[in-house]
């Protein structure tokens, strides 16, 4: 029979039921206690009943201090363990114990990307006041110098940053930190501070440096916004004078080509003519070799003539004789072309040719006859 039925046996607490009445509480906790104080080695009194409970509370607070000792590291983070007070390990993500008390746990956020802003006035290479604002990312790469090497680094970090900023910041014009050499000033900037960063240990890894403004202070900026004005003006100016410079050198180029090809027309035009003349008096010389003579007197009337042709003043004079024979060629142009001035150019032509003709004539008779005095 169960003993919770009507006129069922005894209870679990080790007492007897009545038929409809519900068990008694006081006793069971009186029943309770009696078993924890058999087992603490005493039936009774306050120093047994006070044996008999240290166990169990030592058992208890063992309990208690172990699962304190669980802990949770996150994916994105890392935990620097030390033991009593001196470095222990760096553990990564998943469930992890460690005795409490006797080590003590920093969880850091590694892979997390944290950022910072700052402003402040910068002096230049040149002697300019310029204000920048610039924005730092960074990580953390070294969870245990991050958490041991320095107090706070964050506090560094800043601190670490504006010396950086303004080395290199004194180190550049002020047109290199306002317009032209902004990136540059950002990367250089990033290297040298995470050259101090990494003499100080700290553990922390600068991803990039943006200059969001760098501008001059607001008491000069008419200053220079006329300084920019003038840059602009210089830019304009010399983008023109490319363009001339553009537009001119072609030329000359093609100037000089042209000069270069007509003097290499004229080289070639000197040497053929010089070699013809080479190869001319090779051929004369052969003729004067066969008859000196008459070789001679035909030079000498080929010469006469090519002077005649362009003289328009002859003046002639005869051995054995005081005169002096005087053909004014010119004259007698000039009163052909007014006895006939209705002609053209090309019956100018024929009267000077006819006329030189004549002269020629008179020469050659001339010539014969001193010649023939000489035989005589």
């Amino acid at each position: 029979m169960a003993w919770n039925e009507p006129g069922g046996g005894k209870d679990p607490w080790g007492g007897n039921r009545g038929n409809d009445g519900p068990p008694d509480i006081d006793e069971a906790l009186n029943k309770l206690k009696e078993k924890f104080a058999a087992f603490g080695g005493g039936s009774g009194g306050g120093a047994g009943s006070s044996k008999g409970l240290l166990p169990v509370a030592l058992i208890a607070l063992a309990i208690i201090w172990g699962l304190l000792g669980f802990y949770q590291v996150d994916e994105k983070e890392q935990a620097v363990i030390l033991r009593l007070g001196k470095y222990s390990d760096t553990v990564g993500s998943g469930l992890h114990w460690n005795p409490p008390l006797v080590d003590s746990v920093t969880t850091v956020r590694v892979t997390e990307e944290r950022q910072y802003s700052a402003r402040g006035l910068m002096l230049t290479q040149d002697e300019n006041i310029v204000e920048i604002s610039l924005t730092v990312q960074y990580n953390i790469a070294n969870a245990k110098d991050f958490v041991l090497s320095i107090k706070d680094p964050e506090t560094s970090l800043k601190q670490a940053t504006d010396s950086a900023l303004r080395h290199v910041v004194g180190s550049t014009g002020l047109d290199g930190v306002i317009s032209t050499g902004r990136e540059l000033v950002a990367v250089s900037t990033a290297e040298k501070l995470q050259d101090l960063l990494n003499v100080y240990s700290s553990g922390i890894n600068v991803v990039k440096i943006n200059i969001e403004e760098a501008r001059p202070p607001t008491e000069v900026k008419a200053a220079y916004d006329d300084v920019i004005k003038a840059r602009e003006d210089l830019e304009r100016l010399v983008n023109e004078a490319q363009a001339y410079s553009n537009g001119i050198i072609p030329e000359a180029r093609g100037e000089a080509q042209r000069l270069r090809e007509e003097a290499e027309g004229y080289l070639s035009q000197v040497v053929s003519k010089s070699q013809g003349e080479a190869k001319r008096f090779t051929t004369l010389l052969a003729e004067y070799k066969k008859a000196p003579e008459v070789t001679r007197e035909r030079l000498y009337i080929d010469a006469i003539e090519q002077v005649m042709s362009n003289s328009t003043k002859i003046l002639m004079d005869t051995e054995g004789s005081n005169n002096m024979l005087y053909l004014p060629l010119d004259k007698l142009v000039q009163q052909g072309n007014a006895a006939s001035p209705r002609r053209g150019s090309a019956s100018d032509s024929q009267m000077v040719d006819r006329i030189a003709n004549e002269v020629i004539e008179k020469l050659q008779r001339n010539s014969d006859q001193i010649q023939s005095e000489r035989r005589r």
